[in-house]
């Protein structure tokens, strides 16, 4: 709106907000209708609209519930955008328009503001005609009470306790806007700016001793308290935030538990159809090939394979429930010697299966063959999948997993199990329809080719892990880790597809053969050259490197903090990074002045790394969060895309 912007930018905006004066912000008119002599002017929204903030009661005790109303008094013919404004296209761009929004401060304060369950005036629609033709336009006007909700902590310190409110808002008329009031990015304006709520918070005895009045009925008698009911079930909420699909699960009823297990199963799906589970799937499908000659063989071997994925799952839940320091699946490989270990098993599997050497072991211990043809075999196989998955935290299961782990141990253990059994459940249908994989090789050249070339991938694999794991041995946070290991892994994959290529063509002569298994091959080795040199190359963004005094320092300098949370071991943050924050656009957005990018790599033992993670409330990477100047978040998303990452740095800056 280009009367809003004129007044934005032309009219003197106050240094200080009343910070205790009830009558909260005066009148004043526009030019031509001067206010009374005894009104100060603000020179922006305050001097149409008078705002009050009200305790339903001024003492309490802890663990008690308040209502504090909000009170917006308007001048007649003006009114003030809602908090969630929908303008009609006639009436401009809607980023011209400043909802009303309410912000609470300090956030450790003993009185508990609950923004999400602010009951928000009735709207009223009014005809807007600064366009020329009147156009409905729904907005807050005459006396207008939002009602927030507040809780007090059982914990609470007697005493005095304050609460700052600070209204933001913009007025109008039907033809023109005031310039809104003090905002979140206005330094000294908007820290000295609010009207403070103060309660005494007094023991039970003196409460009954002396009683507080009843809350005035003319005041709140629009509150309904059924809110509370719903305020306390708000940790029973799980928020879900992927690539933009966002929604929210009530676990607290019986079919919000049952939606959110089926939502952590497909998470557990989908770990899948990641980097690190996906070269290991083959291998799998080759061995339950042709098992429709001895269907009820599959299907054990199926069985004991979910077994052990779901066994992984349940000890991994186990661990975090029982061990306080363990909060998080990324936190294992965050032990160097845990990530080497890992390695190391999967190079010997991956021989073992591949054929290349036979395990000869003592009789009695014959039963520990790891061929996945076996039970036992195909028990281990499971585990180990699942232990490949780990660094690959899924769409939807780090939620999942996060709520879980602050939970009681049965619903915790019962959610792991979850996203153990949607990871199981395509082995398990394999197992029992293997039929499907009847067009695999079951025997000779070709089937030993496939065989050979998964087992050189699967050590790509092991020198992966191993490699992460050097690497945090080796490294000194807050610097980043070497990435030579990588050159290594993209030779085993050099060897692979060059071994594809070669035996293509002395196996078969077939031209559509040696097209697509030679194709795959090139495709494998380009992959493998291109992913070494944009792996181990610095990358077209200048990270600043996590630490509690350059985070502090870059927001004192009044900068937008965009701080991604990765690891040499987290594959999914590699793809989010190269796929998102590698982007033209993004890059780009970040060497604008005012945005800094910064990097907390948790590659080995970086307790600082850790801490600022625990601080944030952050139990799994990938993780990206955009800070506001203030410190305050605009954004949380462990999988996010270059839209979202472009409008949370947007509204940092408003």
């Amino acid at each position: 709106m280009i009367a809003t912007l004129l007044l934005t930018l032309f009219a003197p905006i106050a240094l200080a907000g009343p910070t205790g004066d009830s009558g909260g912000f005066p009148g004043l008119g526009l030019p031509g209708q001067a206010a009374p002599d005894s009104t100060p002017q603000f020179y922006d929204s305050r001097d149409r609209v008078r705002v009050q903030a009200i305790p339903d009661s001024e003492r309490a005790v802890p663990g008690e519930d308040l209502v504090i109303a909000v009170i917006f008094d308007h001048d007649a013919g003006w009114h003030i955008h809602t908090n969630d404004p929908v303008v009609p296209p006639e009436l401009g761009d809607p980023s011209d328009y400043y909802k009303t929004e309410l912000f609470f401060e300090p956030a450790d304060s003993p009185l508990q503001a609950h923004p999400r369950y602010i009951q928000w005036p009735e709207t009223h629609e009014i005809k807007v005609t600064f366009t020329g033709d009147p156009v409905p336009y729904s907005v807050f006007e005459g006396k207008a009470i939002a009602y927030v909700p507040v809780t007090i902590p059982m914990d609470a310190p007697l005493g005095s306790a304050t609460l700052t409110i600070k209204p933001v808002f913009q007025v109008c008329d039907d033809t023109s806007c005031l310039a809104p009031t003090p905002l979140p990015d206005m330094g000294s304006d908007w820290d000295e700016y609010g009207i403070p709520v103060t309660v005494e918070i007094v023991s039970l005895e003196a409460m009954q001793a002396n009683p507080t009045a009843r809350p005035d009925s003319t005041i709140f008698g629009g509150f309904n308290p059924a809110v509370f009911s719903e305020l306390n079930a708000d940790a029973e909420f799980v928020d879900f935030d992927t690539f933009g699909l966002e929604f929210s699960l009530d676990t607290a009823s019986t079919w919000g538990m049952i939606v959110f297990l089926i939502v952590a199963a497909i998470g557990g799906l989908l770990l899948n159809f990641t980097p690190c589970v996906l070269p290991v799937i083959p291998l799998k499908i080759m061995s339950l090939s042709g098992g429709s000659k001895n269907r009820g063989r599959t299907i054990v071997l199926g069985v004991a394979m979910a077994i052990g994925i779901v066994a992984f799952w349940l000890g991994l839940g186990v661990a975090i429930k029982v061990f306080t320091e363990f909060t998080a699946t990324n936190q294992l490989f965050q032990y160097p010697a845990f990530t080497i270990s890992v390695g190391v098993l999967i190079a010997i599997l991956a021989i073992g299966m591949c054929g290349m050497f036979t395990l000869q072991l003592p009789g009695k211990l014959y039963m520990f063959n790891p061929s996945h043809d076996t039970i036992w075999g195909s028990f281990l196989f499971g585990i180990m999948t699942a232990i490949l998955s780990t660094p690959c935290t899924a769409p939807f299961m780090g939620a999942a997993m996060a709520w879980a782990a602050g939970e009681p141990v049965l619903t915790a253990l019962v959610t792991f199990a979850a996203v153990g059994i949607g990871m199981a459940l395509p082995y398990l249908f394999l197992s029992i329809f293997p039929k499907l994989t009847n067009k695999m090789p079951k025997a000779g050249p070709a089937s030993e080719l496939i065989k050979q070339v998964m087992g050189l991938l699967m050590l790509a694999a092991a020198a992966y892990f191993i490699g992460v794991g050097i690497s945090g041995m080796l490294v000194t946070p807050p610097e980043p880790p070497s990435r030579f290991y990588l050159w290594i892994v993209a030779a085993v994959i050099m060897l692979a597809s060059g071994w594809l290529i070669i035996r293509t063509m002395q196996i078969t002569k077939r031209t559509g053969n040696r097209v697509i298994f030679g194709g795959i091959g090139m495709l494998l080795l380009a992959a493998a050259i291109l992913g070494g040199i944009t792996l181990t190359q610095k990358g077209p963004i200048d990270w600043v490197y996590y630490t509690p005094e350059r985070f502090t320092q870059t927001k004192d300098e009044g900068n937008i903090v965009v701080m991604e949370f990765t690891a040499e071991w987290c594959l999914n943050c590699k793809a989010l990074e190269q796929s998102v924050l590698a982007s033209d656009t993004v890059v780009k957005l970040l060497k604008e002045p005012g945005v800094v990018p910064m990097k907390v790599d948790l590659t080995g033992n970086n307790e600082a790394g850790n801490d600022m993670l625990a601080a944030v409330g952050g139990l799994r990477i990938p993780l990206l969060l955009v800070f506001k100047p203030d410190g305050d978040i605009v954004f949380e998303g462990d999988f996010y895309t270059v839209e979202q990452v472009v409008e949370a740095v947007d509204d940092a800056r408003k």
